[in-house]
């Protein structure tokens, strides 16, 4: 198997993840008595850190375990909230976030994480995005390493509304200084020139624009390797009361990554 692209770890990580699972479950995985499980803890743990990188259905990660569709879906309710627990350590906080970018200049960026049109969560509607999902904000240093992924919040919460509601602000606050898109205009952070009314940009105007934009591709491309974990890139599928274990659990793992 190769480790890193189905499962997003290295053969190192994943055994030392395993280790940690096991130190955590409050019962034991292997029974001395009973039906013994189809699928051991180390291959356990592998299929529900593929469904989070992957995004596959669980009928798939049964016929590539071996497992069924049902063993699946257990697995991952018991093993994704222990997951998420192990791994919490490797989530930057928004103090250490803030230290880690203090005197520094930051890119911040905010993205659609996409699940299911749950009908009774009407908030979770972009339509900015024109998809159902959490808005999620990302600040990254000026080289693209991202130092702080923010809680999610309902779809509908716009860039300049999140970036107060989250940590951000705060973070940026202790920084050299911010670069943002448009949406955070009126924050205080560098964001580009917009056009006047019934008027046309300058060319220094233009100019900056570029330089911004290129700037802030670095925060786009972090956002897309957070997003490799395709657990934030398509629907996630599964009940609207589990989402919050798997996205801490998924964002867990693209920091425990990294390491």
């Amino acid at each position: 198997m190769r480790y890193y692209r189905t499962t997003g770890l290295t053969l190192t990580q994943m055994q030392e993840l395993v280790r940690r699972v096991n130190a955590a479950l409050e019962i034991p995985w292997r029974k001395r008595t009973g039906r013994p499980k189809a699928l051991g803890l180390y291959r356990a743990v592998e299929a529900v850190c593929a469904y989070l990188r992957q995004n596959a259905t669980q009928e798939f990660i049964g016929d590539v375990r071996d497992a069924s569709q049902s063993t699946v879906s257990r697995y991952l309710a018991a093993l994704v909230p222990v997951i998420s627990s192990v791994l919490q350590e490797f989530v930057p906080s928004a103090e250490s976030a803030a230290e880690a970018v203090r005197g520094r200049g930051v890119l911040v960026d905010g993205t659609i994480v996409r699940c299911w049109s749950y009908r009774e969560h009407e908030e979770l509607w972009s339509g900015k995005k024109a998809a159902t999902g959490f808005n999620v904000q990302v600040v990254s240093l000026l080289d693209g390493t991202a130092v702080y992924v923010s809680d999610p919040l309902p779809g509908k919460t716009h860039d300049y509304a999140a970036f107060y509601e989250t940590p951000a602000a705060e973070i940026v606050r202790h920084s050299g200084g911010g670069i943002g898109d448009r949406g955070y205009q009126g924050t205080g952070m560098v964001t580009p020139r917009k056009k006047p009314y019934r008027g046309e940009l300058s060319m220094a105007d233009k100019e900056c624009n570029t330089e911004i934009s290129a700037l802030r591709a670095l925060v786009e491309q972090t956002i897309a390797h957070f997003k490799s974990w395709r657990i934030f890139h398509a629907d996630y599928r599964r009940p609207y009361q589990t989402y919050r274990d798997a996205y801490d659990a998924a964002r867990g793992l693209f920091f425990y990554s990294a390491t």
